[in-house]
């Protein structure tokens, strides 16, 4: 694995190796149990309730679709595709935004916010299991602030 710029590639030695070869693994099966999951009980993908979560979440249970899709990870393009089938369930409306700026905000309806109280204790039971359960209080901690570290890198 070459890191970027000139010079020798700085390969991975064992340890280093291993580390990130569990990472990608989790990184790529952890959303396919919470998809599992939530498919089960919502019909619906992680990143659709995480849409709705987030919104849930917002004051006035609205949220720009530009701060949306930078809370979500994804282009507002990919934003605009998942609010068309939210939308069409129901769970979701947009609307511009009332404060004249150009743009338009997320707002969750009522039939949304039901569908997010059924289905959280489910999801957080889920998250729990899969992720919070196996470790320690001390290793939740870590667990967030090493995250917090390599999306820092990340996004740059």
């Amino acid at each position: 694995m070459a890191a970027s710029g000139q010079g020798d590639p700085r390969w991975l030695d064992d340890r280093e190796s291993q580390a990130w070869r569990a990472l990608i693994h989790l990184v790529t099966l952890l959303p396919q149990a919470l998809d599992r999951q939530l498919r089960d009980d919502a019909g619906i993908g992680h990143v659709y309730y995480m849409i709705l979560a987030l919104v849930s979440e917002a004051p006035g249970r609205q949220m720009r679709l530009s701060d949306l899709a930078a809370a979500t990870g994804t282009s507002l393009s990919r934003l605009s595709h998942a609010l068309d089938a939210l939308e069409a369930r129901g769970w979701m409306s947009r609307c511009p935004t009332q404060e004249g700026r150009r743009g338009a905000v997320a707002r969750l309806t009522d039939e949304g916010q039901h569908l997010l109280e059924r289905v959280a204790p489910g999801h957080v039971a889920e998250v729990r299991r899969l992720v919070l359960d196996p470790l320690t209080p001390t290793e939740v901690e870590e667990l967030g602030r090493l995250a917090g570290r390599v999306l820092g890198a990340v996004r740059g």
